[in-house]
């Protein structure tokens, strides 16, 4: 099933977010019926989050965790190991690739990895120069004025 969605109403009113498209349309293509490994997301305070996926039956050293801009990938191999024959498998060891979309300025602090849980703590770091600032308002004449009275005198 394929969804589209018309983003011109939300273009008048916006500058700045014409990856939003891109990133909802790539978000919609991707499967859904892979629920591998599974995961959450928690909010832990209002600028931290976790991610934790269950890899039981992965070693640390099958796993890794690539952050680049905006984007938080999570991949899993089982290495070529001795061929075991089971009679029952019911632990998943197939590779998996979980890509994770992040924020501006969310940014990955740690990861861990204890019990089958891999626990990925992440950060959101507004840079000074971003965050709101006041604009002081200057009373009297406006520039421009200001400049046509230069240009009489």
């Amino acid at each position: 099933m394929r969804t589209t969605f018309d983003f011109a109403p939300l273009w008048r009113s916006t500058i700045g977010f014409d990856h939003l498209a891109d990133l909802v349309d790539s978000t919609l293509s991707q499967t859904t019926e892979d629920n591998y490994p599974p995961y959450n997301i928690e909010r832990t305070s209002e600028d931290h989050y976790r991610i934790s996926l269950a890899v039981a039956g992965f070693g640390v050293n099958e796993i890794a965790v690539t952050a680049e801009h905006n984007a938080l990938t999570i991949e899993g191999a089982k290495s070529d190991g001795a061929e075991r024959e089971y009679l029952y498998q019911g632990i998943a060891a197939r590779p998996f690739r979980r890509v994770f979309n992040l924020a501006d300025y969310v940014q990955v602090k740690q990861a861990s990895f204890r019990d089958g849980l891999l626990v990925i703590d992440l950060v959101r770091e507004v840079p000074e120069a971003m965050k709101p600032r006041q604009i002081q308002i200057a009373s009297g004449a406006s520039p421009s004025s200001q400049i046509e009275q230069k240009k009489v005198a």
